[in-house]
């Protein structure tokens, strides 16, 4: 029952990596000793955060547009050309678009859902050799996609594209978990609710400490809060956990 939460020396790839939920996940990652791969649109930011997380382990900067199937497949050659073996995805890289819904615009519409539902699915299929040559049945490969309580519940926000993106991440996870546990890699998805990162910035300037005061946990994620659910999905301690969402929400899905 000893170190069930143990990802030391485990490869790891975690998109949209370079700020805000995918930075915290490759910190946690990083500093838990996994050899780290982030990739995020702008090279300047991933190159940066790379640099700084090397000074606790091992970091390395591949950045890619993730939006279209040329940074897809670019992803997935430069990772394929640097390791035979993957034992974790985290599909992080998201984006979200608002207007009203008598507005809404089909360029907003069709950046989110490309972004935050089908990367994940062709990202995936890319790397599912690395994924498939590093699973066994006592050490299955890990895909974590990070969906959203948005998916679960609807926001206030008109934010339509995320919402219907973020539902299609949850069955999306629940339907490729199926199908690749005969290759022993296991598929699970993680439901944030409030953190503070990038996509959040704006709402949590404005209404901060409302958000905060009305969620159930009385604040806002931590870093801690989303690195530990990640390095579980990642561990021993979940081996038998494939098809699962798993809100780090702090109960706010449910008010």
């Amino acid at each position: 029952m000893k170190n069930l939460f143990n990802i030391e020396g485990k490869v790891a790839v975690v998109t949209g990596g370079s700020r805000g939920i995918g930075e915290m996940i490759a910190r946690g990652y990083v500093e838990n000793g996994a050899k780290v791969y982030i990739s995020s649109r702008k090279a300047s930011v991933c190159d940066g955060l790379a640099e700084e997380l090397s000074q606790y382990g091992t970091c390395i900067s591949l950045p890619f547009d993730l939006s279209n199937m040329d940074g897809i497949e670019g992803l997935a050659k430069a990772v394929a050309e640097r390791e035979s073996k993957l034992d974790i995805l985290v599909n992080n890289a998201g984006a979200t678009w608002g207007a009203p819904i008598d507005e809404y615009p089909e360029d907003g519409w069709d950046k989110t859902m490309d972004l935050n539902t089908k990367s994940i699915f062709f990202l995936t299929q890319k790397l599912l050799p690395q994924l498939r040559a590093a699973a066994t049945h006592e050490h299955p490969s890990r895909v974590i996609n990070i969906a959203s309580v948005n998916g679960i519940e609807p926001p206030a926000l008109e934010t339509y594209a995320y919402s219907t993106s973020k539902a299609g991440c949850i069955m999306l996870t629940r339907h490729m978990a199926k199908r690749l546990a005969a290759d022993d890699i296991l598929v699970n998805a993680i439901a944030p609710g409030p953190f503070q990162s990038h996509m959040m910035a704006a709402t949590l300037a404005r209404a901060g400490d409302a958000i905060a005061k009305s969620n159930p946990r009385g604040r806002i994620g931590t870093p801690e809060d989303i690195a530990g659910v990640a390095i579980f999905l990642a561990s021993r301690a979940s081996a038998y956990t494939t098809g699962a969402v798993v809100p780090c929400d702090g109960g706010s899905a449910e008010v």
